[in-house]
């Protein structure tokens, strides 16, 4: 059982800047995109100090290109390293026993205002929580329920919409990780284009094996355009879906979490009882 009281203003990364946080394990698109133009600036930053390296040559003499591909790069990491963050500060709240531990303590809608008072003193903000917005939901509702299957339906229906706000959190980043090969590809056809184009102009202009010798190096600027532009947006674009991949595991490693604490925190300990407002059976 935690014995601190939870707060998402000391574990939510948004918090800690002043933002209001996205819904649970939602970051927010602004303060990843400026995350993002930060991780980029400290790149090219990191490259200025090394200003004759192959590497420094492949981001800044190759064009406009590469520095999408490094924004969009920036930009998918720290949107999936806030979403990270998050999603470690909403499992924290699977620490909290809100039901007493008690083997004889039963659930019931005249015990569910003690068990809701207890979730306050857990946290003072407990919908901010996905579990504990479950939990919510299903107190809330119980003097209403006529049957066990009531509340499994409800916390169904709560884990289904979480697990779609889940899915449609990460639209952004699967379009970046689509964007970043389609920027390299792009930069293949510039680059073959002007390789093309001055290979042409060789053939028109050189008057003998030496001038022509001299021309070629223009070509061969182009075609490296082409290849290294795609070889960054192919690694970059391979090392952001890996990413994305165990991010997104452990997001349903929580979400299954968090169906086994309601199931144990409240289904196995419930007890429906006759609602105040149904007719008595004749």
């Amino acid at each position: 059982m935690s014995t601190q009281r939870l707060s998402l203003t000391r574990s939510d990364p948004e918090r800690w800047v002043g933002l209001r946080s996205g819904r649970f394990t939602r970051p927010t698109q602004v303060l990843s995109l400026v995350l993002g133009g930060a991780l980029t600036g400290l790149f090219y930053l990191l490259l200025s100090f090394a200003r004759d390296s192959t590497a420094n040559a492949w981001f800044t003499d190759q064009g406009t290109i590469p520095y999408f591909i490094v924004f969009f790069t920036g930009w998918s990491l720290a949107y999936l390293l806030l979403k990270w963050a998050k999603i470690i500060a909403q499992r924290r709240a699977l620490r909290a026993a809100l039901v007493p531990e008690d083997p004889a303590f039963v659930l019931t809608p005249a015990t569910a205002d003690a068990v809701m008072n207890h979730m306050y003193q857990v946290t003072e903000e407990p919908r901010s929580y996905l579990v504990f917005n479950r939990v919510w939901a299903a107190l809330s509702s119980m003097r209403n329920f006529g049957r066990l299957g009531d509340l499994e339906d409800l916390l169904q229906s709560q884990a289904d919409n979480d697990e779609a706000v889940s899915q449609s959190s990460y639209t952004i980043v699967r379009g970046l990780v689509w964007a970043i090969p389609v920027l390299g590809f792009i930069g293949t056809v510039i680059g073959l284009s002007l390789a093309i184009g001055e290979f042409g102009n060789v053939l028109e202009s050189a008057a003998g094996t030496d001038d022509m010798k001299a021309q070629l190096s223009k070509v061969t600027s182009g075609l490296g355009l082409a290849f290294i532009t795609t070889l960054e947006a192919l690694v970059a674009a391979l090392g952001i879906h890996l990413l994305l991949t165990m991010i997104h595991r452990e997001e349903e490693q929580f979400l299954d979490d968090c169906r086994e604490y309601c199931q144990s925190q409240l289904v196995s300990r419930v007890r429906i009882t006759t609602p105040d407002w149904a007719p008595t059976p004749a």
